[in-house]
């Protein structure tokens, strides 16, 4: 699994062998921004119905994804940029990320997730000189 490390540098996030395109398992847009306590991400997934949202924790992997309901519409589009369809998010989390306090909530199409920070835990960085 390749991982390119988001501007917080405390998530990852990771594509593995999805395809960039996949009709049935779109991605929905994130964006992460950190305060002196947390994590705050965004997760933009409009149209969405609340309860159908998923947020699961496995050791340092957090995945959010979204399935839509059985029976759900799907229309003979004429023009479509946007889709309602399911999606999965896998994200890397920090060693100060603590992963069981997160919280979600879901308002105006945006579900928000915060991650609290351990406080004291810092991330250990070291450079390696190249010889």
């Amino acid at each position: 699994m390749s991982y390119q490390s988001c501007a917080a540098k405390g998530v990852r996030y990771g594509n593995s062998e999805r395809p960039l395109f996949n009709r049935f398992m779109q991605r929905a847009a994130v964006n992460i921004h950190q305060t002196d306590t947390s994590y705050e991400m965004l997760v933009f997934a409009p149209g969405r119905i609340r309860e159908h949202f998923k947020i699961n924790v496995e050791g340092n992997e957090l995945q959010i994804s979204y399935t839509p309901p059985e029976g759900f519409p799907r229309p003979n589009w004429v023009l479509r940029e946007y889709s309602r369809g399911g999606f999965l998010r896998v994200f890397q989390l920090s060693e100060q990320v603590d992963a069981t306090n997160i919280t979600a909530r879901y308002e105006d199409g945006v579900l928000y997730v915060s991650l609290p920070l351990i406080a004291g835990k810092e991330i250990t960085r070291k450079e390696v000189v190249v010889g």
